[in-house]
């Protein structure tokens, strides 16, 4: 059957409808004895805010090519051996090595002022402090007019971003403003975006090219702000120079020095930003199975990536995800002893540089792949898992429909779900697999502010996890794993056939893509 068309099914509406799993859909529902352990476990005897502590306040973020990701790759895998679960890392490639030191940075002029703001990933250290005069960019029209400013920011430090003029987030506005000055600032806010934008284009650079011809014209040091738009929270991506320091600087103390410096008051700043280039380093996925015993060749799939960005901690991008996984393999390790099929989990490395460590072991894994019952992904935020879609999977209907059935009410009901649904193309890892053709569900979460506050932010720590919410998934994901792994039926992996564009055109299947193995291939 070929299917061309959306339909969502509530999930409570799928489970009605099949029979095989146990336990009747109702208030007073009668669990199957495994999943009412998993329950009972998870309630009374988690794991989860111990393990929170030794990954994120212990070992910290993990952004790839460091030491604090090795480590955490090391501790997942003795956190799996303590639970008898077979576990070994499995390299996919190598990436730079670099190591964050401290970052220091002060106005000394015209006042002192100690600022808040963080070396990007990969920035080159400061063989000792710099001070500096702080510039802004020119009111050029044209490359010719830029570049003829360039050579003035020898020796100078470089405010590289749009300036800020209201550091509010758009919710206060709202909740403050008249209905008249909110749609005011919000046209001027978009207006200034837009003017920026236009700006960098006109002088003929972009957010790479730019801090690069700034280095070459002999900068001391570039200053962005990557505002959220949330009061406190700024993203820490990477820096795009190779022998001067790059920071980000806190949208308010940006505002300030901007001030400053538009308006010819000249401040100075000290940067100290110590950091470490390292030799290159191995890039490891973290790999648990538990055997299966009456079909060890086929495999149900838990899914997470391990690294992060290193602005913060890494807690609910993919902390959360990566302690889900985690508590899931304890508790069907503790309650589930003969499991049909083999249960693996893929603590994925290089998710942040495009998917690199499950495209990896996709690539490395043939055989595996032709073996796969089901991938279960979860990857944005804290938050209860509210969608499954069927990721262009003609019968994921089917068989969802079935594992749902098992999962405690109170968990399945706060689930909607869209079938066939599309293929995911990226955005995480339940991609990789789906582009190959394996069925790979992205358990989405309830976002907590995802987006705006703890995405790649500072401000992505311990504390922004709700750990009802992550039992909650845990309980989903060890039900799906058990239901899957007990289905008497293989699943089906007939495709969906795909709608047109916007152009009439028939939209394609994802491609596979292979991962970056070196640093060098990352552009």
């Amino acid at each position: 059957m070929k299917i061309n068309t959306f339909f969502a099914v509530p999930a409570v509406l799928l489970a009605a409808q099949f029979s095989w799993a146990q336990g009747p859909v109702n208030s007073k529902e009668k669990l199957n004895p495994v999943i009412e352990n998993f329950v009972n476990e998870i309630n009374r005897s988690s794991q989860l805010e111990d393990m929170a502590h030794e990954l994120l306040d212990g070992i910290g973020p993990r952004l790839v090519g460091t030491p604090e990701m090795l480590a955490a790759n090391n501790w997942t895998a003795d956190k799996l051996r303590s639970w008898g679960v077979e576990a070994n890392l499995q390299q996919f490639g190598t990436w730079k090595g670099w190591q964050r030191g401290i970052t220091h940075v002060d106005m000394v002029y015209p006042r002192v002022k100690s600022l808040s703001a963080t070396q990007l990933a990969w920035s080159p250290a400061t063989k000792r402090a710099i001070e500096a005069e702080v510039v802004v960019l020119p009111k050029a029209a044209s490359k010719a007019e830029f570049d003829q400013w360039l050579p003035s920011v020898k020796g100078k430090i470089v405010l590289m971003a749009q300036y800020q003029k209201i550091g509010r987030s758009d919710e206060q506005i709202k909740e403050f403003a008249t209905p008249e000055l909110y749609e005011k600032l919000r046209a001027q806010k978009e207006q200034d975006s837009k003017d920026f934008r236009d700006y960098v284009k006109n002088i003929g650079y972009d957010n790479n090219t730019l801090p690069e011809a700034l280095e070459k014209a002999g900068a001391a040091g570039i200053a962005i702000s990557n505002w959220t738009g949330i009061m406190g929270a700024n993203r820490i991506f990477g820096a795009k120079t190779s022998k001067i320091p790059m920071i980000d600087i806190d949208v308010e103390d940006y505002g300030m020095l901007f001030r400053m410096a538009e308006k010819g008051s000249k401040p100075k700043i000290k940067v100290e930003a110590q950091s470490t280039v390292l030799p290159d380093a191995k890039t490891f996925n973290t790999v648990g199975i538990i055997k299966g015993k009456e079909k060890p060749n086929e495999y149900v799939v838990l899914s997470a990536h391990l690294d992060s960005w290193d602005g913060a901690q890494g807690a609910t991008d993919n902390g959360t995800g990566v302690l889900t996984m985690l508590e899931t393999m304890r508790i069907l390790k503790k309650y589930y002893p003969n499991n049909k099929r083999t249960i693996v989990v893929g603590l994925w490395g290089s998710e942040e540089q495009g998917l690199n460590g499950s495209r990896g072991f996709v690539a490395d894994n043939p055989e595996i792949m032709k073996g796969v019952q089901a991938v279960f992904n979860q990857d944005n935020g804290t938050g209860r898992v509210v969608n499954i879609s069927g990721q262009g999977f003609v019968h994921a209907y089917d068989y969802i429909g079935r594992w749902l059935n098992g999962v405690p009410k109170n968990v399945r009901d706060q689930i909607k779900t869209d079938f066939p649904g599309m293929p995911g193309g990226g955005g995480s890892d339940h991609a990789s697999f789906v582009a190959a053709g394996v069925p790979g569900f992205s358990l989405s979460s309830l976002n907590w502010g995802y987006f705006g506050y703890t995405w790649h932010t500072t401000k992505d720590t311990y504390d922004k996890i709700v750990f009802d919410e992550v039992k909650n998934n845990v309980i989903l994901t060890a039900s799906l794993a058990y239901m899957a792994s007990e289905d008497p039926e293989f699943t089906n992996r007939e495709k969906r056939e795909m709608p047109l564009d916007d152009k009439g055109q028939v939209t394609k299947w994802p491609e596979v893509k292979q991962p970056r193995r070196d640093s060098r291939d990352f552009k």
